[in-house]
């Protein structure tokens, strides 16, 4: 297991045995990781949009917002 595995599966642990000394049930613990799931996934589908919109943008106009008048 690589370090960053393990870090990761600390961190959860960690989390998880916090919840649950703080009283938290296991149906709550399981709603709560349900939300962090739905979190998770609605920041990944924001970021593939902004790849495409920056992708589809020209670089000359990409971030300018300016129009010369004519």
């Amino acid at each position: 297991m690589s370090t960053d595995q393990k870090g990761t599966r600390i961190l959860a642990r960690t989390f998880f045995n916090q919840l649950r000394a703080s009283g938290y049930t296991p149906h709550q613990v399981i709603g709560i990781a349900t939300e962090l799931l739905e979190l998770v996934t609605t920041d990944l589908k924001e970021g593939d949009r902004a790849v495409a919109a920056a992708q589809a943008t020209p670089a000359s106009d990409a971030g300018t917002g300016f129009q010369p008048r004519v």
